[in-house]
């Protein structure tokens, strides 16, 4: 980079906050997984994420100042903001359960997002633009801005339940309460035996708690982050429905981009069937959620780079 590229990033507080966020994303990778393979989280690691998502709060904050509209108008805007609810998910994860393996799993997803935002979109992709009319609307904030935590929250999720596949391979996994439970499950107390056959007396039960494995903690967690992500992806949905049909007349026109929106509902939703319903736990919905986040890759990346319908941004083939 000559001096006149230095420059002109230096001239772009924006786009420096975002290149000093991915400084300390790039810095706190290799330590994610030097904390994992020490088995000890690390709080430097957690520091490191806490900053950047800092600046990136504050790189959001002044491009929407300086643009006068909510900062998710363009392919590097929402990135930036994928990027920032990614560690915004990942810090809230932690705060759960404070395992290097959350942040080895994680960061990754927010180190890609800010950097494929800050070094492989064009530079006219990079620059705030004024508003399509179509674009002119409360909607924005509403529909954009939940479907992109949404996705923030599921990827998160997705990479959990690929670290329940990539973790204790020979080890058969239990959940012995709900997915969402407290580590505890209800145990008959037998009193005595008649003929050789044990019999409790009724119905007298004992409340025992019991310790989670590694594995199984992931499961709980990557379970309750993909159903938040569901549920967020639902409202907005719903949301860029009502939008639609405000701005085209239509509320469903099978965009790409609403197809596929509309699959990777459909992938979660069978996810959520299995653990609810099917009662499965680990490895199985683990492959589920796994497919899911190459469903959310191609949603939201793929037709970017086909550059066709509504919703895309027009990059590469547009």
């Amino acid at each position: 980079m000559g001096f006149s590229g230095l420059e002109a990033i230096v001239s772009e507080p924006v786009l420096l906050l975002g290149l000093m966020a991915f400084a300390l994303l790039l810095a706190a990778l290799p330590w994610s997984f030097w904390a994992l393979s020490n088995g000890r989280s690390s709080s430097g690691v957690r520091s490191l994420i806490a900053l950047s998502n800092l600046l990136l709060t504050a790189q959001l904050v002044l491009r929407w100042w300086q643009s006068g509209h909510f900062p998710i108008s363009n392919l590097y805007e929402s990135l930036c903001f994928l990027a920032w609810a990614c560690t915004l998910t990942q810090l809230l994860v932690e705060r759960n359960w404070s395992s290097p393996l959350v942040a080895a799993a994680a960061t990754p997803m927010g180190l890609g997002c800010i950097a494929f935002a800050s070094f492989a979109l064009p530079d006219q992709l990079q620059q705030a633009s004024p508003l399509v009319p179509a674009l002119r609307s409360s909607w924005l904030v509403m529909h954009v801005s939940v479907i992109m935590v949404s996705y923030a929250a599921l990827m998160v999720g997705s990479l959990l339940s690929v670290a329940v596949l990539l973790t204790d391979r020979g080890e058969e996994l239990e959940l012995r309460s709900s997915s969402i439970g407290t580590g505890a499950y209800r145990r008959p107390k037998v009193l005595a035996t008649e003929g050789g056959v044990a019999v409790q007396n009724p119905p007298e039960v004992q409340l025992s708690s019991i310790h989670f494995s590694r594995t199984e903690q992931l499961d709980s967690l990557s379970y309750r982050t993909i159903t938040v992500g569901f549920l967020l992806l639902t409202v907005g949905i719903i949301s860029g429905a009502v939008w639609a049909n405000e701005a085209w007349g239509s509320w469903w026109s099978w965009d790409p981009k609403e197809t596929w929106a509309l699959i990777c509902w459909l992938v979660y939703a069978a996810y959520l069937h299995t653990r609810l319903s099917r009662g499965w736990q680990g490895r199985r919905p683990a492959l589920v959620a796994a497919s899911g986040l190459v469903v959310i890759v191609v949603c939201y990346i793929g037709v970017n780079l086909l550059g066709i319908g509504l919703h895309s941004y027009g990059w590469f083939f547009g």
